[in-house]
């Protein structure tokens, strides 16, 4: 049962903790320093094979040492990186983050080969076969907002497959583009922010009942330390978060995402699916970077119990 992830591929360079930037040709010593495979649809299949699933990751990297490093260490994770296009000339996305104390992420960011990804980059084939995709980051995908690919997700939904998509944004134009692909999916996850940025709702149940109205068949809402909201035609329903220790939330939602989609590929129920989601958040989080705490499904379903 092939998983597809579609998007954003991002080396993450993370350092911890680090309270302040420092002036001049300073040097602040760390803690630890790590790089990593990151970005909506790389980080979330690296979280997805932990879980158990086969996964092939499609999208664009450039030719440069980063996309060397990015291909070794998603091989290394198990993904499928054979149909990655490698974009001659061009930087593949990366991004710095000076992890705080408390968590917290800042960020300072280059997109690269991302924003260029297009349908003739994808294996169709392979996505027609697909039991699941998962599409990642489709605000900053510009050219995926086709309607050639939205009727390839139309297709593979109506054999069975089941379409997820989160967001990397909080660009409010970015993300308006993006509800584009709402009645092509069947469950879209995006954070507080993004949701309540995408609607202009006050609200973030007024925000996801919006969302849900475009057509897919849920909205689940990220809601950090709170949990998430899960919002479907048969109502709304809060998950809590699970207490943790918490290192770094980089890449929580992308673990989010791959517990989802693997308690849905399990059979689960979109509310039990949500709290695979969350224990896979809350592995994630005791971690430096997105792939960190999280092993394999049977320890990530213990924090369940």
């Amino acid at each position: 049962m092939t998983v597809v992830t579609v998007g954003v591929h991002i080396v993450d360079i993370l350092a911890r903790p680090v309270e302040h930037i420092p002036q001049g040709q300073d040097t602040v010593l760390v803690d630890q320093i790590r790089l990593t495979a990151a970005g909506a649809a790389a980080g979330t299949a690296v979280d997805l094979v932990k879980l158990g699933n086969d996964v092939v990751t499609m999208g664009a990297i450039g030719d440069d040492e980063l996309g060397d490093f990015l291909l070794m260490i998603l091989a290394k994770r198990g993904v499928d990186t054979s149909r990655l296009v490698r974009r001659a000339g061009e930087q593949t996305a990366a991004s710095i983050l000076p992890i705080r104390p408390d968590g917290g992420r800042p960020s300072f960011h280059v997109p690269g080969a991302n924003l260029g990804v297009t349908l003739a980059d994808l294996d169709q084939g392979l996505l027609r076969s697909a039991r699941a995709i998962h599409l990642g980051g489709m605000d900053v995908t510009f050219g995926l907002g086709d309607p050639a690919f939205f009727a390839l997700l139309d297709e593979v939904r109506s054999s069975g497959a089941v379409v997820t998509m989160d967001l990397l944004s909080e660009m409010p134009d970015l993300l308006g583009l993006a509800r584009a692909f709402l009645p092509h999916v069947d469950y879209v996850l995006p954070n507080e922010s993004q949701a309540l940025l995408m609607t202009g709702a006050a609200d973030v149940e007024s925000a996801a009942r919006a969302l849900l109205a475009d057509g897919p068949r849920g909205v689940l809402v990220t809601l950090g330390a709170a949990g998430s909201l899960v919002v479907t035609e048969a109502g709304a329903e809060h998950v809590p978060a699970i207490k943790t220790d918490v290192s770094d939330t980089t890449g929580c939602g992308d673990a989010y995402c791959a517990g989802f989609l693997t308690g849905l590929l399990h059979g689960q129920d979109v509310p039990a699916a949500a709290r695979w989601g969350t224990a896979a958040a809350a592995r994630v989080a005791t971690g430096l970077g997105s792939d960190a705490g999280l092993t394999d499904l049977p320890t990530t379903l213990d924090l369940l119990t």
